[in-house]
């Protein structure tokens, strides 16, 4: 079996030959590029001092290579724009050296030349004649967001304005998507992931726009949050306007990349904090279920494509809603949160939903774990999450810079060792 029927088999809940796995098929089920690196060295797959390329700036993510696909038995690649979140492309590799001494290549738009005090600053579109949209700390692993928030006034704020970004796609990214999508379906078997952006609504990593150079509209975090109650019909229009935008780009992306893809990332909107989610099913269902709907209508209607939400932190609540919204696909399955127990999960939406993630906990486990600790887990959630399908299996979001390389190996091992079907 290949790894596009194993994956299309678990997410149609079936069982397959074996668990799949996912790793650096999106910007959330990705590794920090020192962890690749250490990973590669660990495996012998490079000499020491090769460089890993850094495909996803913001959070410092490394290239998932075919080699170390083929090592770890992956079974997903990502398919997206060639734009990273700073708005530059992935090309014109140059070399550049973390601040923990990792050798990597960056883009070629990538500032690489650290401030007086040791600080790393990103500008939008590589342009350094605007204000900076990201900073990477002395000694940090990734970059926090700049936020450019221009004063708001209220008598003439404009949807238009938080609407800039949301634009028809053009027909170099179209291009792009139909060469790399017909590339990835035919020379390898992998299922695709497709990343093409435009359809979360309110993810708060892009409300900011580090990729824009000068940010309109309310662009402040904790302004964008207050304003979904206090400016609620602004939001609720800008959302209307996205989605009719966002639909009208999938189908001109699905009229060149078909159904070669496998799963569609829809949003990345976070709902939940460490303790339970930070709004109501009413707020949920309210402001953001319309719009959720109505993509995931479309894509059921008219593609096979299985969609995707990605929600960090305690959302038990709301997973009865996301899949009456018409989700396939739950990640990260932060099972470390409140009221996420995997055998719960499994039992009440199991059925109903495939967990893409949850396979081990990056918050304590994996980084400060023992190797047979790590074992155990993931043993422990293929088990659970893996019965009848219905699961992909990532570690519980990003594999984090300093995690150690024997933890990653025991994770991959056991995957390995536990993963077959009928399951251990």
């Amino acid at each position: 079996m290949n790894s596009r029927e194993r994956v299309r088999l678990s997410l149609s809940h079936q069982e397959a030959d074996r668990v799949p796995i996912d790793l650096g098929g999106s910007a959330v089920t990705g590794m920090h590029v020192n962890t690749v690196y250490a990973l590669r060295q660990a495996l012998k797959l490079d000499a020491p001092g090769t460089p890993v390329k850094v495909v996803e700036p913001y959070q410092m993510l490394g290239d998932i290579q075919p080699d170390l696909m083929e090592i770890l038995g992956i079974d997903v690649v990502g398919l997206g724009k060639p734009q990273n979140l700073f708005g530059y492309r992935n090309e014109n590799w140059k070399p550049w050296t973390t601040p923990q001494g990792i050798p990597v290549l960056a883009p070629g738009a990538f500032n690489t030349d650290p401030e007086p005090n040791g600080d790393v600053l990103m500008y939008p579109e590589g342009d350094k004649t605007v204000p900076a949209s990201g900073r990477m700390p002395r000694d940090g692993f990734y970059f926090d967001t700049i936020v450019r928030q221009e004063p708001i006034d209220d008598e003439r704020l404009n949807v238009e304005d938080n609407l800039e970004e949301f634009t028809p796609i053009s027909a170099e990214d179209l291009s792009y998507l139909e060469q790399e999508a017909q590339r990835l379906y035919t020379q390898t078997d992998k299922a695709i992931l497709g990343n093409f952006g435009g359809t979360a609504f309110g993810d708060i990593a892009l409300v900011p726009a580090p990729f824009m150079k000068r940010p309109k509209g309310i662009r402040d975090i904790a302004e964008w949050y207050m304003s979904t109650v206090s400016r609620r019909d602004y939001v609720y229009e800008l959302f209307e306007r996205q989605c009719e935008i966002g639909i009208a780009n999938l189908e001109r992306i699905f009229q060149v990349v078909g159904n070669k893809v496998s799963a569609v990332f829809v949003t990345g909107t976070d709902f939940g904090t460490q303790n339970g989610p930070f709004i109501s099913p009413k707020a949920y269902r309210g402001l953001y279920m319309p719009f959720h709907k109505r993509v995931n209508d479309w894509i059921h209607t008219h593609t096979q494509w299985k969609s995707f939400i990605h929600s960090c932190g305690s959302v038990r609540a709301l997973i009865p809603d996301f899949i009456a919204a018409g989700f396939d696909i739950l990640n990260p399955v932060q099972t470390s949160a409140a009221q996420m127990m995997p055998a719960d999960l499994k039992r009440e939406f199991g059925a109903a939903i495939t967990f893409w993630g949850g396979g081990v906990d990056t918050q304590r486990t994996l980084p400060f774990g023992k190797p047979d600790e790590v074992r155990r887990e993931v043993r422990e959630r293929i088990r659970i999450f893996g019965a009848g399908g219905g699961f992909i299996f990532n570690p519980i979001h990003n594999v984090q810079a300093q995690t150690p390389v024997e933890n990653v190996l025991a994770m991959f091992e056991a995957v390995r060792e536990f993963g077959g079907y009928p399951l251990r």
